[in-house]
């Protein structure tokens, strides 16, 4: 079976590739390039762009793993119809699509055909937390707004793990998973997990949503995906913070912890 995993060096697509190989799974992985890949031995690199369904090859593909979204910025992916047609045209059976935050017109077009299809919807990945990592080891503090807000975070691994699952295991067709961790956290609760995993303290600064904001521009990134993140988190809508049973439901183990994760990346903040 031949699996082709599109954003397959991002933080989600990157453990999809992994998960698969562990499977025993052929994987062709698709990235905008090919050249700057680094991916394990064995994976067939293809570079494509999910904005030009021409460049993506789904001949000889039994499953597929979608995004959602057309890069960094949160766009919507408008080439869905497209992209669903050829896949349907080539003979892919099975596919998973991650969720970007909204319905996309990607989630439209495969729910409405006849492919086996499957929708992923993590809350915040954990590996989110990693943007703290510098000034950690600089300072030992993270600066972050909203210091009531809870999010029920999973981990990047367990969305690898449950997307493998289904596209080589079948039989989640028509099916939407919402993922999450096993508890909602804090931005407070999550850095004291990462004290205790690197053995010193850390401390939690509560930004102003201005001081945020500034920060975020300074950093390069987009105003539209600033507006998008800062207002996830003032306006935390109930899925974000609500633990569900999906990933145990799947894989049949637990999801994995913060506190696990922190300590698996411990090395990042040290």
């Amino acid at each position: 079976m031949t699996v082709l995993v599109t954003g397959a060096t991002g933080n989600a697509g990157a453990q999809v590739v992994k998960e698969l190989l562990a499977l025993g799974q052929r994987v062709r992985a698709v990235t905008r390039n090919a050249a700057a890949a680094r991916l394990p031995a064995g994976v067939e690199v293809v570079e494509g762009d999910l904005t030009r369904p021409e460049t993506i090859p789904f001949d000889g593909v039994t499953g597929v793993h979608l995004l959602s979204n057309a890069g960094a910025d949160y766009a919507a992916l408008l080439t869905g119809p497209e992209l669903v047609q050829r896949a349907e045209k080539a003979g892919v059976r099975r596919i998973t699509v991650l969720w970007s935050g909204y319905r996309s017109p990607l989630e439209e077009a495969v729910t409405a055909s006849s492919l086996e299809w499957t929708v992923l919807r993590p809350m915040d990945f954990m590996s989110n937390s990693l943007v703290w990592a510098e000034s950690v080891r600089r300072e030992g503090v993270v600066r972050e707004p909203f210091a009531y807000a809870r999010s029920a975070l999973v981990h990047e691994g367990d969305i690898g793990a449950v997307a493998a699952a289904v596209l080589v295991r079948g039989g989640h067709g028509g099916r939407t998973y919402t993922l999450t961790g096993p508890e909602a956290l804090s931005v407070p609760e999550q850095v004291a997990a990462i004290g205790a995993a690197i053995g010193r303290e850390v401390t939690y600064v509560e930004q102003s949503e201005e001081e945020a904001r500034d920060e975020m521009l300074r950093a390069g990134r987009p105003r539209e995906v600033v507006d998008v993140l800062l207002g996830w988190k003032r306006d935390m809508p109930a899925e974000g913070y609500t633990v569900v049973r999906d990933v145990e439901d799947v894989l049949g183990r637990p999801a994995r912890s913060f506190a696990s994760w922190a300590r698996e990346h411990a090395g990042a903040f040290l």
